[in-house]
């Protein structure tokens, strides 16, 4: 059996080796290294997958947020609503600039924000939402979109885990996510469901003014060579990882089926076992399953994940610790306790190797290792 990884980088990049080596030789052939042809048609067809109208390539997916709230004009003392349960990057940009993170707690079946909590966490000084779509599906935007349009909100969509997952309205109309809100970001790090071979990410918008706020903001705060209308940053997504993205991309729904594929051979091996939680799926949302992440129910969890590393197969936890009780970002307004679902899940969830590389022996293996432990 093949050394079993988090996510098989190596044999996704053997399968697409002859057309990123080529395409990487072309673009060192161009010297057209920043903001060359590859990343103008990456975010052409990006956008054409999407539905979005505008996409900007940016550094990274961290800086993808930064740049959405610089472009809000959100000023430091304002607030932004956003999950606990994420990753720190969502928290940390608001942190930068000086803004309030106020956290909101998330269900328990979808780790999504919980609308019902955002709307209790609105103050005056309440200026945007950041809904994480977490692991792979997308919040309830619906819900969301009508709060945010009942308090004068403007909505940010953290899509780094979702890109590909389509969202139902009630109406039967679709959109993907990043799309939804006022401005979507995502994230290209490697190991995400389209991940480039090194740093980047985009941003996504159908206002046109925004658009163009992005564009200057991401560029230094210029329009126009030397002449800079705001503080901006420097921001960019390299042609090099563009061109690899643009081959990702055109395989990014056959990723992503590989990946349902996988999470439905988990979800039929662990049916029997009682404290196990196999991921809920949205009613609204399809999953494109960034991560397959268990609830372990019976206290057992870190238990589990030795016993996993002790039969080779590598198990992560997101996140052991949520963000109103990371030191950074501690504060009386979110003492422990205040997000009872948030704290119960850093103790219960844990994530299986979920790429669209796994095959039958590996995954019989992972199965098998899981269920040897509740016997």
């Amino acid at each position: 059996m093949r050394p079993i990884q988090m996510v098989d980088l190596v044999g996704q990049y053997q399968k697409i080796k002859p057309e990123v080596d080529a395409a990487l030789q072309r673009v060192i052939d161009s010297t057209a290294f920043i903001n060359g042809p590859e990343v103008k048609e990456f975010e052409k067809e990006l956008g054409a997958y999407l539905g979005a109208k505008h996409v900007i390539g940016c550094a990274n997916g961290t800086d993808a947020l930064q740049i959405a709230m610089m472009a809000l004009d959100l000023k430091p003392g304002d607030e932004v609503i956003t999950a606990s349960f994420t990753f720190v990057a969502t928290v940390e940009v608001v942190a930068l600039l000086g803004i309030v993170p106020v956290f909101a707690d998330v269900l328990p079946g979808t780790f999504n924000l919980d609308p019902a909590d955002i709307e209790r966490k609105i103050t005056p000084k309440t200026k945007a939402i950041v809904p994480v779509h977490l692991f792979g599906q997308t919040a309830d935007m619906e819900a969301i979109m009508s709060i945010a349009e009942t308090h004068g909100l403007h909505v940010i969509e953290d899509n780094c885990q979702a890109i590909g997952s389509d969202y139902t309205f009630r109406d039967g109309s679709r959109k993907k996510s990043g799309t939804i809100g006022h401005i979507g970001t995502t994230s290209f790090f490697p190991s995400k469901n389209l991940g480039c071979y090194g740093d980047g990410g985009a941003i996504f918008t159908n206002d046109d003014a925004l658009a163009k706020k992005l564009r200057r903001v991401c560029n230094h705060g210029s329009d126009v060579r030397y002449y800079h209308e705001v503080v901006g940053v420097n921001s960019r997504l390299d042609s090099m990882q563009a061109a690899i993205l643009r081959i990702k991309l055109r395989r990014l729904d056959a990723y992503g089926a590989a990946r349902n594929t996988v999470a439905a051979t988990y979800d039929a091996a662990f049916a029997g076992i009682p404290a196990l939680r196999t991921p809920e799926r949205s009613p609204n949302s399809t999953h494109v399953f960034h991560q397959y992440t268990l609830r372990v129910t019976d206290g057992r969890r870190d238990g589990l994940k030795q016993h996993l590393e002790a039969h080779g197969v590598p198990a992560m936890i997101y996140y052991p610790v949520s963000c109103h009780l990371q030191n950074a970002y501690k504060s009386a307004r979110s003492p422990e306790g205040s997000l009872p679902v948030t704290e119960q899940l850093t103790r219960e969830v844990l994530s299986l190797p979920m790429s669209t590389e796994l095959d039958n022996e590996q995954l019989t293996h992972i199965t098998d290792t899981v269920k040897s432990f509740f016997n």
